[in-house]
Formats: C-alpha cells, sequence, structure tokens
C-alpha cells in the first residue's frame, strides 16, 4: 500500500479510464461474439461501436486539461527515483513492445510446429491486430506531429499537422503506440479465450486488461507520452483486437488462414482446407 503514495490522484484517475475503457471492450467482445450458424449476419462495424469510439475520443480530449498536470507529477524526484516504479515501468514496456510481437510469432510458431490450433490461431490473429493497430497508429503519429512531453512537459497543446513525418520521433506523440500494441494484445486474447472458455474470460481480461493499463501508464513514467496519448492508443489498439478476432471468425474461409494456418477456423478450431483448395477453378 506505500507504493499508492508515489502514484498522484490525477495519474490513479487516468489509470481508472483505462480500466474503464478495458471493461468497455471486453463487454463489446461478449456481445460480438455470435452462435454458431449466425456469424454471417453479424456486420463488422455497428452504429454501437461509432457510439464507443465516440465515448473514447470524448474521453480522450476531456483528459488533454490533465496532460501537464500529470506530466509533470510523475516527473518528480520523489516518483522517477522510486527503483520500484522504474522496474515495473521497464519490465512492461518491453512486454508491450517488442514482447507482444515476439509472443505472438512464437505462439504462431510453436502451434504450427506442435499442431496446436488454438495456439497458432491466437498467435496470428493477435499479431495481425498488432500490425493493424500499429498501422493505424503511425498514420495518426505523422498527421497530428505531436510534441512528446520531454520536449516541453509544460506545452501538451504543441500540435502541428503533419510534422510527424520526416522529423523524427520528438514529434509522434500521439498516439501510444506501446498502448496500441498493449491493448491490441490484451483485446485479441481476451476475446479469443470468449470463444473457447467463456467461463474464464472474466479471469483472462482482468489480467491482460490490466497489463496493458501498466504498459500505458509505463510510457507517462518514462516521459515519453501525454495521458491522452495512453487514451488514445488504448482505445485503437482494444478496437483493432476485437475486429480482427471477429473478422475472422465471421469468414472462416478467409485467405488469410487458409495461407497461414492451412485450413479456415471455426469455433477456436482449424478445419483443414484442402476440399475448399480442390473446388477452386484451374487455371490452363
Amino acid at each position: 500500500m506505500q507504493l499508492l503514495g508515489y502514484f498522484p490522484r490525477h495519474a490513479a484517475r487516468v489509470a481508472a479510464c483505462l480500466a474503464f475503457i478495458g471493461a468497455l471492450s471486453s463487454d463489446a467482445g461478449f456481445l460480438s461474439a455470435q452462435a454458431p450458424g449466425n456469424d454471417s449476419t453479424s456486420p463488422l462495424f455497428t452504429w454501437r461501436d461509432a457510439a464507443l469510439l465516440g465515448g473514447v475520443a470524448a474521453a480522450t480530449v476531456a483528459t488533454m486539461p490533465l496532460d501537464r498536470t500529470l506530466a509533470e507529477r510523475l516527473q518528480r524526484p520523489t516518483v522517477q527515483e522510486n527503483r520500484l516504479l522504474g522496474d515495473i515501468a521497464t519490465v512492461v514496456r518491453n512486454v508491450a513492445a517488442p514482447g507482444s510481437v515476439i509472443i505472438g510469432v512464437g505462439l504462431y510458431t510453436i502451434g504450427r510446429l506442435t499442431r496446436n490450433d488454438r495456439a497458432a490461431d491466437l498467435g496470428l490473429h493477435g499479431t495481425e491486430a498488432l500490425l493493424i493497430g500499429n498501422g493505424i497508429g503511425v498514420v495518426l503519429k505523422g498527421a497530428f506531429g505531436r510534441a512528446r512531453p520531454y520536449r516541453d512537459v509544460t506545452d501538451p497543446r504543441d500540435f502541428q499537422l503533419g510534422r510527424g513525418v520526416g522529423h523524427g520521433g520528438d514529434y509522434r506523440s500521439f498516439p501510444s503506440g506501446h498502448s496500441i500494441a498493449a491493448f491490441a494484445a490484451a483485446a485479441a486474447v481476451t476475446s479469443e479465450m470468449d470463444r473457447w472458455w467463456p467461463n474464464g474470460t472474466w479471469a483472462v481480461g482482468t489480467l491482460m486488461y490490466t497489463g496493458a493499463a501498466l504498459a500505458g501508464a509505463s510510457r507517462m513514467y518514462n516521459n515519453r507520452h501525454w495521458a491522452s496519448d495512453v487514451l488514445a492508443g488504448a482505445a485503437i489498439g482494444t478496437f483493432a483486437g476485437l475486429k480482427v478476432v471477429k473478422w475472422h471468425h465471421d469468414n472462416p474461409g478467409n485467405v488469410v488462414d487458409r495461407i497461414f494456418l492451412g485450413g479456415t477456423v471455426t469455433h477456436g478450431r482449424v478445419q483443414p482446407a484442402q476440399l475448399r483448395w480442390m473446388v477452386m477453378p484451374t487455371r490452363d
């Protein structure tokens, strides 16, 4: 409990916002899971998604007035000199990136070598969510051109359209790439587990989203991102993770699964694709 004395009250509020995003996202992933045979009638994007994203965007804007206060308080000597906080920040940062990519590729490789369909499925779709989420993040970083807090911790409003392209990492603060990676992995894992082990979704989701929230907080602690960067990254990563998993399970004959899994995914199991390939027209 003594650790809480080093954690500013405003930072605790941001952590609560991150946890709230995780809770909404877990609920969204659970509600998007369709009963067998109904997947084809479920649209990938819904008005509910738009409402959730609008709410997160509003929360991100509402957090911006706190950016400077949080950054200044987290850089106080009493906070930065705490070795436990520093060690935690280092661990969760590395687990988020590049750890999430290494874990995803590793799971896919092990699953294919050992013919463990679920491991391969989880590794492939988790990695795909990471790539899509970070692709969106790269575009937004370049477009918004926001200065990182270590450039000037007193000016969180330093945005400049297009400045993030070709000016190095100093002006690529919004959104947080580590948060995108951490929350994309959390969303993908939780969504997949909900299909295989629904009774354990709550425990898995709590663990994954807590770790993702810590990864985002570590970027604030290391003075690399503002609080609003982390919230935006959390939303992008979560959305990418949920939608990638849903799309694959709604479209079991998709070309990605056929190429990388050697079949189609149906309720967490990979079905052989030989018959599907045999009926495809041949070229002269």
